[in-house]
């Protein structure tokens, strides 16, 4: 006979999520390194699923799970779930954006702010022994207008994050059209291609973002000059960008993500435009960290927490 309300967590989670779920009467099997063949022979006996990134959660897995009631990523983006098959079989799909969105914002500035002020290249040529003043002139943030491709959690964290830099902040949402217009000026689509200097890519990756920033696309950015991903590697496609660092259409780039994070499976045409990317002055790469900190470790924790307890019994 199966126990009720017993929750699988199948990735490593803040230890605060524990006494969180038992205080709401669940029982926790906590197995941070199950393998996803173990996690299909046992799925059945759960009404809860926690996941990170390493974890599927697809028709195979769904089907098996005759008695779950939710699914919950900790992290935002739910490009590993399919959610709509699990709204056909009447469970919850949650997330915590709420949790990593300030340290994305503050890791987008981050990188932003060491573009257009050549920190990374300054700091590596005084370590090799060259002191370049004049090669390293920085760029302003101030009156440059900054645009936000997608207005969510995270494009809004990054937007707030702008101000006080002087610079003019627009956004454009295919899905969403209000928002804190104090914050980020909503504009149409192609207001923001007219306009934006600086574009900042924040959009789940699903079947119509995939590859949608490719060389085309980008060239309708009539100022663009500097780009950066901080969502979902494979909706800014790298040999497209690549083109266009290099024939001086776009200055810098900055990227938490890649279309491939599986350094060791590149091919050799990836393994070239790695190479491109890592060695150009103008171009500063993350291994996805951007929501990635140890308060958003504690908080993305907190937050599934919560959602959990407000799901209605069924």
């Amino acid at each position: 006979m199966m126990k009720e309300k017993r929750i699988l967590i199948a990735d490593d989670m803040h230890e605060c999520i524990l006494p969180l779920l038992k205080e709401l009467g669940y029982e926790v099997v906590y197995s941070p390194n199950i393998r996803r063949d173990e996690i299909l022979s046992i799925i059945h006996e759960f009404e809860g699923l926690i996941i990170r990134s390493k974890t599927s959660v697809d028709k195979e897995m769904i089907d098996r799970a005759v008695n779950l009631k939710f699914v919950a990523r900790a992290g935002a983006g739910m490009d590993k779930v399919d959610e709509q098959y699990l709204i056909a079989k009447k469970i919850d799909a949650l997330n915590a954006p709420e949790g990593n969105r300030d340290a994305l914002g503050e890791h987008a500035i981050g990188m932003l702010l060491s573009l257009l002020h050549r920190i990374p290249s300054g700091n590596y040529e005084i370590a090799e022994g060259a002191w370049k003043r004049e090669e390293n002139r920085g760029i302003e943030l101030k009156g440059k207008v900054v645009g936000i491709y997608g207005v969510g959690n995270m494009g809004h964290s990054f937007g707030a994050k702008l101000q006080g830099f002087g610079c003019e902040v627009i956004g454009y949402d295919k899905y969403k059209d209000v928002w804190d217009s104090s914050v980020i000026k909503s504009v149409e689509l192609q207001e923001l291609m007219d306009r934006t200097e600086i574009l900042s890519i924040h959009i789940p990756l699903n079947d119509d973002t995939k590859g949608l920033f490719n060389e085309d696309y980008l060239r309708r950015f009539k100022n663009l000059k500097v780009i950066l991903n901080t969502a979902r590697g494979e909706i800014l496609e790298t040999k497209g960008l690549i083109k266009l660092l290099e024939d001086g259409t776009i200055y810098a780039a900055a990227l938490d993500v890649l279309e491939n994070e599986k350094l060791n499976t590149y091919s050799e045409e990836e393994r070239i435009q790695l190479e491109k990317l890592s060695k150009s002055a103008n171009v500063v790469m993350t291994p996805h960290v951007g929501g990635w900190t140890y308060e958003s470790y504690q908080r993305i924790s907190e937050v599934i927490a919560e959602k959990i307890s407000l799901l209605p019994s069924k």
